[in-house]
């Protein structure tokens, strides 16, 4: 995809990642970048900075997020490039085990992280489909193709949000429908700020939410389903693959080195 004369839409647009990636765009050539995020403030002002348009959305609501579908569509004939990006984490907590995060919190990441792709998807393709062609940019994670140490609830939530964009990809594609599924490793955002180096996901290094903005620019001229930031992401997912077992191994022994991280 040619990012230039687009029409494109980011969630969680008002910071971090989404805000790199609105920035980016725009200064692609997209025709109208529209940021969306639970803080309409910041929305706002990303795209005062850009010149696009910031709206408020709750990405759990699917009555919200389909009326900013067709706010888009109604204004602008059309969405080209729909990214899904809000995201966020939280911890095991304590005691540590696995099961700790309360069921708030796993309900949260569900409804952000996997039902906020749905509710994307299920408002764009009809137009999509009847044009031939449109994008989705879902943001998952390293975490998604691998896993969070010391996050179960944001692990798992994460390999579901993969496992859907491959169905979209899967079912649509002869459809003229694209899919790329974002999945970095430690960014430099508010997520990882109270966890000196990134915690075990900055075991490769923190990069900058304009680098990832960066790789996505590429990836999507490239076509590319899965959009890996940090490279080494695709070692580890061929070792995963190859031995599962000995993989297992060398996630509890980073466990081992970083303790009870929150990241």
């Amino acid at each position: 995809m040619d990012i230039r004369d687009r029409i494109v839409v980011v969630t969680g647009g008002g910071n971090g990642i989404g805000k790199a990636l609105c920035e980016a765009f725009a200064g692609a050539g997209a025709k109208a970048v529209i940021a969306a995020d639970l803080d309409a403030a910041a929305a706002e002002a990303v795209a005062a900075a850009i010149g696009g348009e910031g709206h408020g959305l709750d990405v759990r609501d699917e009555d919200a997020v389909k009326a900013l579908v067709e706010d888009v569509e109604g204004r602008h004939g059309h969405i080209d490039l729909f990214c899904s990006n809000a995201g966020i984490i939280a911890g095991d907590g304590e005691p540590w085990y696995a099961t700790s995060a309360p069921n708030a919190t796993w309900q949260a990441m569900w409804e952000i992280h996997v039902m906020a792709h749905v509710y994307a998807a299920r408002a764009c393709l009809p137009a999509m489909i009847e044009r031939g062609e449109g994008y989705f940019l879902n943001t998952a994670s390293a975490a998604g193709l691998l896993n969070q140490v010391g996050d179960a609830a944001y692990s798992t939530t994460k390999h579901a949000a993969i496992g859907f964009a491959e169905a979209l990809a899967i079912t649509h594609g002869d459809d003229g429908i694209k899919v790329a599924c974002l999945c970095p490793q430690a960014v430099d955002t508010q997520m990882i700020a109270s966890v000196e180096g990134g915690g075990t996901a900055g075991v490769d290094g923190v990069i900058s939410p304009a680098e990832v903005a960066q790789a996505v620019l590429a990836g999507l001229a490239e076509e590319r389903f899965l959009i890996l930031p940090h490279p080494q992401v695709e070692e580890y997912r061929q070792r995963k693959a190859q031995d599962y077992d000995r993989w297992l191994g060398g996630m509890r022994k980073l466990r081992r080195r970083f303790g009870n991280p929150t990241i």
